[in-house]
């Protein structure tokens, strides 16, 4: 059956305009940026195939050209119209927190962090540099690893919040494996950046895990006390 033939609550399309991105599903989501399936398929059982094809959603957001341009139903006008949908994403969020602007959602900026880290196979550890109105001064990736990790300097952090004459830091890096809960080596660099910061009165504000779902969140866990 195709979608048009279905109830309209249970359109993808409808479903989103009346209850928000939120509420639709993986496939309902991708079914409405593939728009069409193909013959004797719709939409959604493409985009249902396809999740299961490539394992997840992030992979295939994730896959270069040849492995998506590969998967049924796709191709090269998919995969560029796909690549700029990220970006916009990632460029939407860089305004929201652009030079001078303000911190005032926790929501906007696991966002944007999540948008920038999310889609690397190797681990990035990157530092939020704020003033003291929380207001943005510079996102930069500091450190870049393996999938098994980052080597992380706190000197190096140091020096790089002293460039900025920052007052304050937000942490971010992202597990390759998509698991979000912090390794024992993460809460351990995470106190010594802390400690080595507080000598120069420039305070932690929250350590975000970026992997797959709702990034990990130190402050919000209590882990920075």
């Amino acid at each position: 059956m195709a979608i048009k033939d279905w109830p309209i609550e249970d359109r993808p399309r409808e479903k989103l305009l009346h209850k928000g991105s939120a509420a639709l599903t993986d496939a309902e989501l991708l079914a409405i940026f593939l728009r069409t399936g193909t013959a004797g398929k719709s939409a959604v059982a493409l985009a249902r195939e396809l999740l299961v094809e490539f394992g997840s959603l992030k992979a295939l957001l994730n896959a270069d050209q040849q492995h998506f341009c590969a998967g049924h139903g796709l191709g090269s006008a998919k995969y560029a119209q796909l690549q700029a949908v990220l970006e916009m994403a990632k460029r939407h969020f860089k305004e929201i927190l652009q030079r001078g602007n303000a911190l005032t959602s926790p929501e906007i900026t696991k966002a944007y962090l999540s948008a920038q880290l999310r889609g690397y196979s190797y681990e990035v550890f990157a530092c939020l540099f704020l003033d003291n109105q929380h207001r943005v001064i510079q996102l930069d990736e500091l450190f870049k690893g393996t999938i098994d990790g980052a080597s992380v300097y706190p000197r190096e952090v140091v020096k790089q919040a002293l460039h900025y004459n920052a007052a304050a830091v937000i942490f971010a890096h992202n597990h390759p494996s998509g698991i979000t809960l912090p390794s024992q080596a993460d809460k351990q660099i995470t106190e010594k950046l802390k400690q080595a910061l507080a000598l120069f009165d420039i305070r932690v504000l929250d350590h975000f895990i970026i992997g797959d779902g709702e990034p990990y969140s130190f402050a919000e866990h209590g882990q920075l006390a």
